[in-house]
């Protein structure tokens, strides 16, 4: 029986406990945070992870690391099951002080499914103390893939990002923005760069990925998503699509890799 209440492991002498929850659709967690970072997995469904400084999405294969006394609520698309681990700062795996999202490798995935098994006051010497051990190992190498919308600092920036979301388009341009923001082109790209990390064509990209998967997971139709979100064709949109996930927009709910 997999261990489910994160403030009841967090305070337990030892550098990663495993913790697994199921929730039904459309399940949301309010704001909330751990002492500990947690790397969030969904071992089915997806988990939209929202912080006050962006959005974050796991679809199979990937997992959402939020780092210790980060607020953040949770969104769950379809039935979902959790599988995560909550990490001491100064242990192998600790993944840094800002959110991403990690390649979940099938090793990785096991590694994590057996982890919420494992009782939270382990011998660090035993089976279990191993197994922990290597799950540090693999998430401290894991890949972090670009899954991110972060959201800048400057206020009128930020509630230009917040509206995108509500109404996204793979056409909205630079000069648009700019204009609307009463800025220069130049200024404007030296600023949206500074405060998210992102080009202003990365972000969009990135934007239109975090609308399209949990839509994706709840059935709808990739012709009516690739059309809502401004792509001249569903073909536009998967090519875009594979580019970033690694398949096309009809298999991304397949495991890569199998089960």
């Amino acid at each position: 029986m997999p261990w489910n209440d994160p403030a009841l492991v967090e305070h337990i002498d030892r550098p990663i406990v495993g913790i697994g929850n199921e929730y039904p659709p459309a399940f949301e967690l309010d704001w909330h945070e751990h002492r500990r970072g947690q790397l969030l997995y969904a071992a089915r469904g997806v988990v939209v992870v929202s912080t006050p400084h962006g959005a974050w999405v796991a679809p199979p294969e990937r997992a959402v690391w939020t780092p210790g006394g980060c607020p953040h609520a949770v969104r769950m698309i379809g039935a979902v099951s959790t599988r995560s681990v909550l990490i001491e700062r100064n242990a192998t795996g600790w993944l840094g002080d800002a959110n991403k999202v990690i390649q979940v490798s099938p090793l990785l995935r096991s590694l994590l499914e057996a982890a919420c098994d494992i009782p939270p006051e382990y011998d660090l010497a035993s089976r279990d103390g191993l197994v922990m051990a290597l799950l540090l190992a693999e998430v401290a190498q894991a890949p972090t893939v670009p899954l991110a919308v972060p959201f800048p600092k400057t206020a009128e920036l930020a509630r230009k990002c917040h509206a995108f979301l509500e109404a996204p388009c793979s056409h909205d341009t630079i000069d648009r923005w700019s204009a609307d923001l009463g800025m220069g082109r130049r200024a404007f790209t030296r600023a949206f760069r500074k405060e998210t990390g992102l080009s202003f064509g990365a972000w969009r990209q990135q934007a239109c990925l975090l609308v399209s998967l949990p839509r994706l997971a709840a059935g709808e139709s990739i012709t009516t998503i690739a059309l809502d979100l401004g792509y001249d064709s569903p073909s536009a949109f998967t090519t875009m699509f594979k580019r970033h996930i690694g398949v096309a927009p009809s298999q991304y709910r397949q495991p890569v890799g199998g089960r």
